[in-house]
Formats: structure tokens, sequence, C-alpha cells
């Protein structure tokens, strides 16, 4: 190719990515003014004439209203509530922005309630309250926090196959995990069902063990299964010799000299948006062998997005009256399984986010698992 062509080719290779950068803040504004708000609701039957009015509200409409008096459960084969979840927020933890309060935190709940239909073909509605550890305790429906249980599945997810290439067991590991709040607490559960040989937990003041002064109560019982050899110190102490670093914390909290201390093909999942514990470039130079983010301009992305669809998917298949680990690890291992070991690799541990499969093959686990724990209102049942 000529010099001529190349600088012409230069020249439309500038004009073409300049005109395809987006203010993606601004463009927002634009859309959420514009549409005031990304939902509407839409009616599956139509409403011609007289008749169909009559079947679709009064007098049709009393009497499943009847049937659902004599067995109340029957309210999800009549009624919207089989097929439709509550996308909840107090506003107090959102997408890195921190406490911004309910009203504030719509806008995302909205936007989750988009990839609920988008992705998994669930209808979802955004409700702004607090509460989330008392629903779980009172109601009888599926009650499911993507941004900490989300992340834990597919975490774990990419942690299987990356076990994979590396070629090391659950039983040898030494897990790292930075930050004990709710996620980090997510993960570390998740991944306890696999066995590993210990998991240590940090948060701002190093290393978490039982009998720490300082720590909550929830922290404190988490204390008692991790840790075995109540290690104490900061992150870069109890890094040294990990297998397994999760970053579920802040910006830049891990060198490329604390990963030269760890263990030889050292796995790093650094998962804080929008600046990542350390920069998968530093990571590498440090001696990791893979390496995970939360950002999607990175190999490997780790996106809740890739498994809360499905999961609720399976679950209102089914009618399941609430999520449990079991139906977690199904969809972890379902994801994983997503990749095939001709497909895997370093830099392709996970699915693409747009990947069409991950919804319906989750679906089915979870499904299947809520059945064999008799957590099923209609078992059997897979139509979507």
């Amino acid at each position: 190719m000529s010099s001529k062509k190349i600088s012409i080719f230069l020249i439309i290779s500038l004009l073409f990515s300049i005109t395809h950068e987006i203010d993606y803040g601004a463009e927002s504004l634009k859309v959420h003014a514009f549409y005031r708000g990304k939902l509407s609701v839409v009616s599956k039957v139509t409403v011609n004439d007289r008749d169909d009015l009559s079947v679709a509200y009064t007098p049709g409409v009393a009497e499943p209203c009847k049937k659902i008096a004599e067995d109340k459960e029957l309210v999800y084969k009549y009624t919207i509530k089989g097929r439709t979840i509550a996308v909840v927020s107090d506003g107090t933890a959102v997408l890195g922005l921190g406490d911004i309060g309910p009203e504030a935190a719509l806008p995302v709940m909205e936007g989750k309630a988009v990839l609920f239909k988008e992705f998994g073909g669930v209808d979802a509605f955004p409700i702004v309250v607090s509460i989330s550890n008392r629903l779980k305790a009172e109601l009888d429906i599926p009650v499911f926090h993507d941004d900490q249980h989300g992340t834990a599945i597919v975490s774990t997810a990419g942690l299987i196959n990356s076990l994979k290439i590396v070629k090391k067991d659950w039983k040898d590991l030494k897990i790292v995990i930075a930050g004990a709040g709710a996620a980090g607490l997510s993960i570390c559960r998740l991944l306890q069902t696999f066995n590993p040989k210990d998991i240590i937990l940090t948060n701002r003041r190093g290393a978490v063990y039982e009998g720490r002064p300082d720590l909550n109560p929830v922290v404190a019982k988490i204390a008692k299964i991790t840790n075995k050899n109540k290690v104490q110190g900061s992150l870069a102490d109890v890094l040294k010799g990990a297998d397994v670093f999760i970053g579920v914390s802040g910006p830049s909290l891990v060198s490329e000299a604390m990963v030269r201390t760890m263990n030889k093909d050292a796995i790093v999942f650094s998962l804080a948006n929008p600046t990542p514990e350390i920069m998968p470039e530093d990571a590498l130079k440090g001696g990791a062998r893979i390496v995970a983010t939360g950002r999607s301009d990175f190999p490997n992305q780790i996106n809740n997005v890739l498994v809360f669809p499905g999961l609720f998917r399976g679950a209102l298949m089914v009618g399941a009256k609430k999520i449990v680990e079991e139906m977690k690890i199904a969809a972890a291992k379902a994801l994983a399984s997503l990749v095939s070991d001709r497909e895997l690799n370093e830099k392709h541990i996970i699915p693409a986010v747009f990947d069409k499969r991950c919804a319906k093959v989750i679906a089915e686990q979870v499904a299947q698992v809520a059945e064999e724990l008799n957590l099923a209102r209609y078992p059997g049942v897979r139509d979507w």
C-alpha cells in the first residue's frame, strides 16, 4: 500500500473514531429526559370491543378473582405475579455512586428492569425502598441482590474456568478477597461451597480473623469459617502465596509488586468499578496468568447481567419460593459451561455479555434445582 493510501486510510479511521465517540453521560440525560424514564406498561391483551372489555375487566374478571379467593396459590396462574419481579433498592449503594438516596437510584433500577427484559424476557418493575434482609425473611418469593449474589455467581463461574487453564484444584487454593462488605461476603459464602484450602477476607484494617474485636456481627460470623490460621496483617501481607485474588473494594489497592508475591499462575479478579484494585496490564506484569475486571473495555468482564435475567427466569418458570445457594451454584456451573474447552483461554474465561444462550441455559438449571429441592410451586413447567 502506498504512503498516500496509508495516510488517507489513517485520516478516514481517525474521522470515524471521532464521529463515534460518545459522551455517554450527556446522551443518557437526553434519552432519560426525552422518554421520561425507560419503561412503560404494554398490555398483553387487546381491548377493541365490548366483548374484549368484558373478558379483560368486568364482568368476566370476577371469575379469576373468585378462583384466587378460594386458593391464593392460583394468583401465580391467573395474574402477572407469576411472571413479574420487583427491582428494589434503598439507594444506599448505587453503582459506585454510594449512598445517593432512593430517588436518585431510580434510573439505575429502571435500567436493571430493561436488562431483565432484554436478556431474560422477564418483566420487572423498579421500586425504591429499604429492607432487603427483611424481605428475604418475610416473603415466600425469591429475593435476590444482583450486585452481591450476581457478582458472586459470575465470579465463581469465571474461577471454575480459570482453574481449568492453570490446572489447579479447589482443595489447594488460597483465596484472598479484598472487601468484607455485602459483595465480598456473598462471594466468600459461594466459594466456600467448593471447599478451597482457605479464604482470607480483608477490609480497610487488614485481614479478617476470628476474635478480631472491631468486626460487626455478620463479618464476625464468617470469620469463624475463614482464615483458618488466623493470619493477621495487611492485604499485602496475606496476598503472599495466594493463588486467587478477588477485589470488590476500591481503586488501586494492589500493586504489581504485590502480585509478584502470589503463587505461580495467579488468578486476579480486580472488580472495583470504574477503577479496579489493579489495572490488568500491571497485574500481568506482576506475573498473573489470568486477569478479569468489571469493565467492558478489558477481556473477561465479570458482569452480573450475565446471570440475573436467567436466574430469575428459571425461578419464575417453576414458581420457586426462594433462591438458595444450590441454585446459585447451578447458575455458576451453567454459565461456566458455555465456554467450551476449545474456546477457553486466558482472555476468554466467561461468555460475552450479549451471549443470548446465557439466560436460557441458566434458567433451565435453576428451575431443575428448584424442583429437586421441592421449592417449585409448579414443577415441570418450562414454557415462557
